[in-house]
Order: C-alpha cells, then structure tokens, then sequence
C-alpha cells in the first residue's frame, strides 16, 4: 500500500482544511447513494450530516468519517421499492436501537476476529469499488436522454482535469503540507474550469442527470423532526426487523473494518464500542429526521486521514461544511467540476488498495491467497459484510482442517504397567476423529492413562469423544484414567457421561472457552 499518510498529531487548522475536502468529496456521494436508495438527494445529504456529526462529536475513532454510503443504499433499496420511505424511516430508527445494543453488550471486540488476509481483501475489494463507481462519471447522456460513454473532445477534458487533480495531490506534498493537497486541486481545478470556461460537467449537471430533473438542485432546508408513519404493530416489525438486523450488521461490520484501518494508518487505536454506540445514536436520529442512516465510509476516511485530519474538528468540520452548502452555499459547490472528485477518489483508490498483497501472493500459505483473493471479489460481486463473513468462515474451515491434523500422542507403559498416552495439540470437533484412531483398546492393558498436560480439550464434540473412548474401554472390561484434565472439562465430563474414572494430579489452569479474557 502506497504510504499516502502523514503521521502527525492533532491540528486544529488541518482538521478545519481536511473537514473542508471531505465535504466537497461528500455531496456527490450522498446524492449518489440517495438515489440508488430510491430516495430524495436531501434525504442522503440531511443523513450524511446527521451521521457525520454525531460520530464525529461521539464516535470511538476520531479522524474517521460517516455518512450516508453505498453498502446502507442497497439495503434500503429493496425495501422503500416494496414498503416506501415511511417503513424505511422504522427500518433505520431499528438498525440504530440493534446497534447501540451491540455497543452496550461489547460486542465490538469481536472485530479483532477478522483475520489479516481478510482485511487485506477488504481493502482491495473496497479499492475496486471504489475505482468502479468512478467510471459512470465517464458517461454522459445523448438526444435521447440515454447514457454512453464520453468520447473525443468531452473524454480528453474529462480525462486532462483528472490528471491534473491527481498530479496537485501527489506533487504538493512534497512542496508544503500546510494545506490539504486534495483541497487545493479541488480549488485550482475549479478556478481553472471557471475562469478559461471549460465545458466540463460539474455536480450541479451530475445531480440533474441522475434525477432528469433540469431545475434540480442542491439547496435545501434543516431536517425536521418527523416520527415515521408506521402502524406499531407486529406486522410492521415483521417487516422492518430483517432489513433493520441487516443494516445493523453491515453498518457495523464497514465502520469496525474502517476503524481498525485507521487505527494502523494512523498508528493510534479507536474504541471499538464507544463507535457503535455513536453509530447507532446517529441512525436513531436519521430515524426521526427523515434521513436515510449510513455508517463509516473508507473513501472520505482516506481523504481525511491523508489531509492530516486527525481530531473530531475534521468530522465535524466535514458535517457542518456540508449542511452549510445545502442551506446557503449549493451555488458555490455546485460548480466543482465532477473530474475534481473523480481525482481525489482516484488517489484515495491508490492509497486504499493493498499493494504489498500482490507481491507476497508466493510468501504466504496458498489459502491465506485465496482468501484474500476470494473477499475482494465477493465484496465487489455482493456486498462487504456477504465479504467478510465468507473470509471469516473460510479462514476458521482452514485453521480447523490444520489443526485436526495436529493432534498425536506418545505411549509408554508405566511401572504399574498402565499403558500411558501423552497427548499433543487440540481436541476438538475437527481432531475428534484422529483422536479416537490413537488408541488400541483391544490390546491395551487393563489400565489405560490418558495424559492431557499437553492438550487442549475445546470444545463438547472433544468431551463426547472422550467419552466415546471410555465406553470401548469398558466394553472390554478395562479402565480409562484422564490425568491432568482441566477443570471446566472435569465438569462437562460429569454431564455429558458418566462412564470415566477421572484421576486429577495438579490440573493446568486453563478454561475450555477463553471467555474471561474476550
């Protein structure tokens, strides 16, 4: 990954300069997102200030940005088709009450379950959607009002103002970092289309492609209160309840994923639950003010973080800046030429993506690869939180086939003649059947030890197949001693058989489920 990032402290006057650029990389996306929700673009601009300020006065990870995003968008899109934007209102007030309820039970540390190579395909898979969504800037519509690609004169500008962005971004830096690089292209860019009158489409012209609305525009009014327009019956919840534990889980999974991120970007660490609780308060909010909800958004996270936004002044700048351009300055941002965005989030794609994951593919185990490989396109075919379950599902599959090849055990026959078995590595439900090939029982001793100062007992399929064991001994009229078998799997012993002789000599303190350390 390309090291866009400066690892500075808190600046007031960065946070204000980098809030600034995240505003105007801000109103294109919630009118995007707005509109492929099926809503109103004021119902996303009004959510992407809401969320954005409230994370960033509340959240766990200062410098992170919120607001309205893609992966909430195709959610609700379903849902506002079938039911309308009423019950979508009831959905979101929903997604926001399940995820203050994931901060309060802490149920935010379960982000650290996320393997590495997962998080590698996320960023990647990110990367490319990002990248992607960018190109329907590269259309524009005919005579007919249908949409096809730029081509000649229109294409070369389109294409010269981009380069021209990613240039100032990548250049300055190396001159001055007292301003943001990505707010001075977004300026100079503007200034040059304005003033040398370059026919380029700006975001005013992108907002009345996308409604066919040719008065369309960007100012608008404070969101006002509103409770949705929902029977309170058990056939509302029937309806909102899936989409609401839907978006909930996604919300969360994006904003933690984006969290840890920043956490190495910046080389400090959020607090993962206080962030969920701010993410829900935010939605429950957006509930009752008639605004669509979001989560954290990894785009304009970058853009912050590499303009050295670092405090929650960036976030909430961003939010203010942003409600700010609705009420009084639509005129001013809507002459900010699209290419000026197309750039910065061109850089940000660059920033974002992996890079050192392509050049380890042949360093790392073939199904960490695949794994990589397998979450980037499924966050591009479906959608992030589809992603990371199946990274995280195919990676435990893969640590369980190894580990069940793990176990073994080294016999010896004692002075008593008891037959002993030292066991090595983990019992659990994937080395069950290894397990029980280990054992002789028709040639055995009438006395057989099973020592488990060395192995780990996991989970029950380990205590039934301990289990199991005794009861091939017993049929044979010959006893099975376990020695050194912790406590917490004494007592599942105790209730899943009673068929085995337990002889405790000085147990390891350990536990069978490591949750008093989660």
């Amino acid at each position: 990954m390309f090291d866009l990032t400066a690892k500075t402290g808190f600046s007031p006057k960065t946070d204000i300069l980098s809030g600034l650029t995240v505003a105007l990389a801000l109103v294109p996306e919630a009118v995007a997102f707005a509109f492929v929700a099926g809503v109103d673009p004021l119902v996303g601009l009004h959510a992407a200030f809401i969320v954005g300020l409230i994370t960033a006065v509340l959240g766990g990870r200062p410098g992170m940005i919120s607001g309205a995003t893609g992966a909430i968008a195709i959610v609700l899109v379903a849902l506002v088709a079938e039911h309308g934007i009423q019950y979508m209102l009831a959905a979101v007030v929903l997604m926001g009450v399940l995820q203050v309820g994931a901060g309060v039970l802490r149920l935010g540390k379960f982000i650290r379950m996320v393997p590495h190579p997962v998080m590698l395909g996320f960023v990647n898979g990110l990367a490319i959607v990002i990248f992607m969504a960018q190109l329907s800037q590269f259309q524009a519509p005919d005579a007919s009002g249908q949409m096809h690609w730029m081509s000649g004169t229109p294409l070369y500008i389109m294409l010269g103002l981009v380069a021209a962005t990613m240039a100032i971004i990548h250049w300055l830096p190396k001159l001055t970092r007292a301003v943001p690089a990505s707010l001075v292209a977004i300026v100079a860019v503007t200034l040059a289309v304005q003033v040398l009158g370059v026919d380029s489409p700006s975001i005013v012209d992108y907002l009345r492609t996308m409604s066919g609305d040719a008065d369309a525009t960007l100012r608008g009014s404070l969101p006002a209160f509103w409770i949705p327009e929902v029977p309170f019956s058990l056939e509302t919840l029937r309806i909102v309840l899936p989409y609401g534990i839907i978006l909930a889980a996604v919300g969360l999974i994006e904003s933690l994923l984006t969290l840890t991120l920043v956490d190495e970007l910046t080389e400090t660490r959020g607090r993962g639950n206080k962030e969920c609780v701010a993410q829900g308060t935010a939605n429950i909010v957006c509930g009752f003010f008639s605004a669509m909800g979001g989560c954290a958004m990894i785009g304009q996270s970058m853009i912050n973080i590499n303009s050295g936004g670092r405090g929650r002044l960036s976030g909430i700048t961003a939010a203010l800046t942003l409600l700010a351009f609705v009420l009084v300055g639509s005129s001013i941002i809507e002459m900010v030429p699209v290419a000026a965005l197309v750039g910065v989030m061109f850089m940000v794609v660059i920033g974002t993506f992996a890079w050192s994951s392509l050049s380890i593919m042949n360093k790392v185990p073939a199904t960490d690869v695949l794994v990589v490989i397998l979450v980037s396109a499924v966050t591009v075919l479906t959608d992030l939180a589809v992603a990371v379950f199946v990274g995280v599902i195919v990676s435990a599959l893969v640590f369980a086939w190894k580990h069940a090849k793990v176990i073994h055990a080294i016999s010896h026959t004692d002075a008593e003649g008891a037959k002993v078995y030292s066991l090595r590595g983990p019992l659990f439900f994937g080395s069950c059947k290894g397990f029980g090939d280990l054992f002789d029982p028709r040639n055995d001793p009438e006395q057989v030890i099973v020592e488990f100062e060395h192995a780990r007992v996991s989970d029950h399929s380990a205590i039934e197949a301990i289990d199991s064991l005794a009861e091939r001994y017993l049929k044979l009229g010959k006893t099975l001693h376990l020695r050194h078998l912790s406590p917490d799997c004494r007592k599942l012993v105790s209730k899943a058989g009673r068929l085995i002789e337990v002889n405790v000599l000085e147990d390891p303190q350990y536990h069978v489920a490591d949750d008093a350390l989660a």
